[in-house]
């Protein structure tokens, strides 16, 4: 019979796919670690004491805002942006079935901004924030339907596993540009010179190391859609609304997909302060916050690892509950540290590493059996608003807690919140039900 694959050429595709899927990890993953972690909310936060001092006020929309507050604001407001048009882009994806084109598009989008952030310099905030929000709508939207072909590249029993090397491997190629800039931070005294190196080159890795996904991504399986002369993005609001309705029906999806907002929220709040925590708190040189970030990226594939090998013998809400555990006792431990003792930042960045990948990969690979067949990317753009590597509520409280208190220890606990609430909503999500009730068949263990 001709025209229909074999079943080992079904399956030599799937690991061909599989592998450009580890590799956009690869790629992107300098966003959230070299932009997010380490320049951007430092480096913005410079700009706008340049323009104004470090007891004044900046203007964002006629609102005066500390400059230590400026980047919280601005990954609130463009997680805000981003929570109508995630789903709409999913849906788009789901509709058209166009993954491969709406991935990379998206990328290549965020890795420009990423490079034209080289021109940012002086007390031009203005100009890093709206670059930075370019960036992240594009990382968030292409973050959408790089999760949704989870479900394509690996079977439900094989999610666990293949999310947390995929989150593991994304760590090696941030972890390995890091250290570069890191070498670099030991040569360059100018620290305005260093960011705007470090933020351009993220662009650069990120948009070179896109082309082998390009290459290796072909040939994805494309649901059958009904022709229609509407147009696309017309379309994909209709999907939505009609996606919307139809929620009702999986209220343990809802449920699930509330406690993740919840408790990562907590996560990627924490993520994207922790350098400005160890440069304006604790006093720490760019020497000592770029090995920690480095460290945390080396440590995290072993965590990620060790975390997927322990969802296969324990099951992985089991193992994200005990993560949630470890997060809020970091974050108390936090407060603690000593300013000036790089040694206490260290063990607090092993920590946070070892939790940090697996984590977040595993919560990916619960959802991914908790979605209705066809809807993939659609429904992870509800799951991405949380997971962009920030979401909105965790920054602002952050940053309001920051401007009423002028503290950073006193802003850090108040996440503590989002760790204890988030464990309690995800204990009470009755797992294999919800898996049943999207119409997905349970692995031995969930």
């Amino acid at each position: 019979m001709t025209g229909l694959p074999s079943a080992e050429s079904a399956a030599a595709a799937r690991l061909r796919q599989r592998r450009g899927w580890y590799f956009y990890g690869w790629a992107s993953h300098v966003f959230p670690t070299i932009v997010v972690t380490v320049f951007m909310g430092r480096y913005l936060t410079s700009l706008a004491e340049n323009a104004v001092g470090k007891a004044g006020r900046v203007s964002v929309f006629g609102i005066p805002v500390a400059p230590g507050s400026l980047f919280a604001y601005v990954v609130s407001f463009s997680t805000v942006l981003l929570l109508v048009a995630m789903p709409v882009v999913g849906a788009i994806a789901d509709r058209t079935g166009a993954k491969r084109e709406i991935l990379l598009g998206f990328g290549w989008l965020g890795a420009a901004a990423c490079v034209a952030m080289f021109a940012v310099r002086g007390s031009n905030w203005q100009l890093g924030a709206a670059l930075f929000v370019v960036a992240f709508v594009g990382y968030s939207c292409a973050t959408v339907v790089n999760y949704a072909l989870l479900i394509d590249v690996a079977s439900s029993a094989d999610r666990d596993r293949v999310s947390s090397q995929g989150w593991a491997l994304a760590y090696i190629g941030g972890g390995l540009l890091l250290a570069a800039d890191f070498v670099l931070s030991l040569f360059l005294r100018d620290k305005a010179l260093l960011a705007r190196i470090s933020l351009c080159s993220a662009g650069v890795w990120w948009a070179l190391f896109n082309i082998k996904p390009w290459q290796l991504l072909r040939g994805l399986p494309r649901a059958p859609v009904a022709a229609s002369a509407e147009p696309v993005l017309l379309a994909g609001f209709r999907q939505l609304r009609h996606t919307l309705a139809e929620l009702r029906r999986y209220r343990l999806t809802v449920a699930f997909l509330i406690a993740f907002l919840v408790y990562n929220d907590g996560i990627q709040t924490v993520t994207t302060v922790a350098a400005q925590y160890g440069d304006k708190e604790l006093q720490l040189d760019d020497t000592v916050l770029l090995s920690a970030i480095l460290l945390v990226q080396f440590v995290a594939f072993g965590g990620a690892i060790w975390l997927g090998r322990l969802a296969e013998r324990f099951g992985a809400k089991r193992v994200v509950l005990g993560s949630l555990v470890v997060w809020l006792l970091l974050v108390l431990a936090a407060y603690f540290v000593r300013a000036g003792v790089a040694w206490q930042f260290y063990l607090l960045a092993i920590g946070i590493a070892l939790v940090l990948g697996g984590s977040q990969a595993l919560s990916r690979s619960m959802f991914s059996r908790l979605i209705p067949p066809g809807c993939e990317a659609e429904y992870f753009g509800f799951y991405e608003i949380s997971d962009s590597g920030t979401s909105w509520l965790g920054p602002l409280i952050f940053g309001l807690a920051y401007q009423l208190s002028g503290s950073y220890r006193s802003a850090l606990v108040s996440l503590v919140a989002f760790f204890v609430l988030g464990f309690v909503l995800l204990l009470r999500v009755p797992l294999r039900a919800a898996i049943a009730q999207a119409g997905n068949t349970a692995p031995e263990r969930v």
